[in-house]
């Protein structure tokens, strides 16, 4: 299977495997299965803010800090508060 693209990880978590073709246990799929189905059924604040915690969560692994932080601003977001960058960038 190719796992690769945005949801690389949603097509192996289907398939059971990680992406190195071992299998996921059971238990393992189960527990995810169940918090995801929790989560889809969580009523949502927003959908910028959710944009916003998505950029901040996967822009800290292609983005320093600053560059993270300007492009937020200048996208119309609040920068980068003390706790996300002490969690992403510490």
């Amino acid at each position: 299977m190719d796992f690769s693209g945005p949801d690389a990880i949603d097509k192996a978590i289907e398939a059971g495997l990680d992406l190195d073709g071992s299998s996921i246990p059971v238990e393992m799929l189960k527990l995810y299965r169940e918090v995801m189905q929790k989560e889809g059924a969580r009523k949502r604040s927003g959908v910028k803010k959710s944009m916003r915690n998505r950029i901040v969560r996967s822009g800290s692994k292609h983005f320093d800090q600053e560059t993270l932080n300007h492009r937020l601003i200048d996208a119309g977001w609040d920068g980068l508060n003390s706790k996300e960058v002490d969690f992403f960038f510490s």
